[in-house]
């Protein structure tokens, strides 16, 4: 019997070292090296890859001559879904879910099942068929041409693709297949890395979508090897707050449209449902007459998003640093902004403690969102509630100057069709055709003398 020999692979590129090292001398990155036990006499990638030597070579062709109809895309019956993915799944693609646990994606997962008009196959690689059973029930997604598969074996897996035949199938997670060919342990850089590029390689051949749920990391990203992402055509993001029901879908690759739109669930009881009006359910609690409370036209990809934007300001009583307390914005940029008012139009931020809140669990990373903070602050520090109906954008340079964003048009609108009345804009905006009322300003100072605001002077 063989001996197993331990080697070190970089979960980012998936290269291969006899020891470990805090850089990988292949792609450069640091402290990726993680130690994994492989059989020397098992076939290695490039090995069971020959087998394709077999397969007959394609025909060059004109580029006219391609018949695109295969690959028109079939709807999932989630139109938050067919929303980011451009209409819906295409034959032969391969789409890489990624969210952290408990987010919601086997729950999404069953409801794409449950809508699909086909035969399907679920793989249930970390679950009993039990729990999946049972959570099916709670989804109403119990219906025969779902089939179910409790299995970590890679080859049990595909015998059973070509007995049930199924048009969509979905595997529970990569990370936990196994395929006994390649003499890794379950896990491992070289186990998901030959996992899917068989599952590939199948979806190719059989002209078969096929979905992957992969693992995060600490820090929000995909786990296992970067090459992972490169093989799929699609590698979508569930995120969300635990602790909020909005649920938001992104597409950070997709090779068949657009990676700028955003698929919005809130989490209910029985499962996920689609959100149509993003932005009416932000503004549903909202409460008007509050100090540092403003609402800001934001863009989500394409889409978009009327969110509520709340500071509380405090002054500090003794000699200890202010606070900072950020919740779904970029702390950063609020520093910066902070030092802006300080510097720019003598506010005293430096003597409060400052807390920002974006209301409904939205994170915000976009510029335009700067005047609007920087009013929120004023508001709060003088204790002048904003008039209800106005709302603001636009981004905010070291100088205090206000500079015009992209997708105005989409902004206003969506500010007028939910019945605000005036809109603070940057001066260099172009011409929209709404029908509100649109303030355009130089500077922050501009916009405060527009708003009657005066924040609190210093000394």
């Amino acid at each position: 019997m063989a001996r197993l020999r331990l080697v070190y692979n970089c979960s980012e590129c998936g290269a291969s070292h006899p020891k470990w090292s805090g850089r990988c001398s292949a792609c450069g990155a640091w402290n990726t090296l993680v130690e994994d036990v492989e059989d020397p006499n098992a076939p290695d990638i490039a090995s069971l890859a020959a087998g394709l030597a077999l397969v007959p070579a394609a025909t060059a062709q004109r580029i006219g001559e391609v018949d695109t109809s295969h690959a028109a895309p079939r709807s999932t019956g989630i139109d938050e879904l067919d929303r980011v993915l451009g209409g819906g799944l295409v034959p032969g693609s391969v789409t890489l879910l990624g969210g952290e646990p408990g987010i919601g994606k086997s729950t999404l997962l069953l409801q794409t099942l449950a809508a699909w008009p086909g035969r399907t196959l679920y793989v249930s690689a970390e679950e009993s068929a039990q729990q999946v059973r049972m959570r099916a029930e709670r989804l109403g997604a119990v219906r025969p041409d779902l089939w179910l598969l409790a299995e970590t074996v890679l080859p049990h897996v595909m015998k059973a693709m070509d007995e049930i035949e199924p048009e969509l199938v979905i595997i529970d997670s990569i990370q936990t297949m196994v395929d006994p060919e390649l003499g890794s342990a379950p896990g491992s850089v070289v186990q998901v890395r030959g996992c899917a590029h068989k599952l590939v390689m199948e979806a190719k051949r059989r002209n078969l979508p096929v979905i992957l749920v992969g693992h995060v990391t600490k820090e929000g990203g995909l786990a296992g090897p970067r090459v992972l992402e490169h093989v799929v055509d699609t590698v979508l993001q569930f995120e969300g707050e635990r602790h909020h029901a909005l649920r938001l879908l992104r597409a950070s690759k997709h090779r068949f449209g657009p990676t700028t739109e955003l698929g919005l669930f809130e989490m209910v009881e029985h499962g996920l449902r689609g959100v149509p009006d993003p932005s009416a359910l932000f503004l549903a609690d909202r409460q008007t007459g509050i100090a540092g409370s403003v609402v800001i036209p934001t863009l989500e990809g394409q889409r978009p998003l009327m969110v509520e934007l709340q500071v509380l300001t405090s002054a500090v009583k003794s000699d200890t640093p202010p606070r900072r307390s950020v919740q779904g914005l970029d702390p950063t940029r609020l520093s910066m902004l902070l030092a802006v008012l300080s510097q720019r139009l003598r506010q005293p931020v430096s003597q409060h403690d400052v807390y920002a809140s974006v209301v409904g669990g939205v994170k915000i990373t976009e510029p335009g969102s700067d005047l609007g903070l920087c009013l929120a602050v004023l508001s709060a520090l003088g204790h002048q509630p904003m008039r209800p109906d106005v709302v603001a954008f636009g981004e905010v340079g070291l100088g205090g100057e206000v500079r015009q964003v992209s997708h105005v048009s989409r902004r206003l609108a969506e500010t007028a069709r939910l019945g605000f009345g005036t809109a603070i804009v940057p001066a260099k905006s172009p011409d929209v055709d709404v029908d509100i009322k649109v303030v355009r300003v130089n500077s922050v100072r501009e916009a405060m003398k527009a708003l009657g605001m005066s924040g609190k002077a210093d000394g």
